[in-house]
């Protein structure tokens, strides 16, 4: 499954804020450096998840706030217990 995701780094810690529009907000803690925050969001995902850190990977946006991140062994389901009913439309 991918879904969009939108990052704040240098927050003051790690978590999934909640739906922002369309995209899923996540704060971490981590600097936007040698993809040190790609990976703390992969981190933050996957613990929220309860999913192997390797089943989630930033697809598109390595450089971005606005990323792709893609899913393994998700579904919608999972999404809305783990964060929340998603914006209409979104999957």
């Amino acid at each position: 499954m991918l879904i969009a995701v939108h990052v704040t780094p240098r927050s003051g810690r790690d978590e999934v804020a909640g739906w922002r529009g369309g995209e899923l907000s996540v704060k971490v803690a981590s600097p936007p450096e040698a993809g040190k925050a790609n990976a703390a969001v992969c981190v933050v995902l996957s613990k929220a998840l309860g999913v192997p850190k390797g089943a989630v990977r930033v697809v598109r946006g390595e450089t971005s706030r606005h990323k792709q991140v893609e899913l393994d062994g998700v579904d919608e389901e999972d999404i809305t217990c783990a964060f929340g009913e998603a914006p209409a439309g979104l999957f």
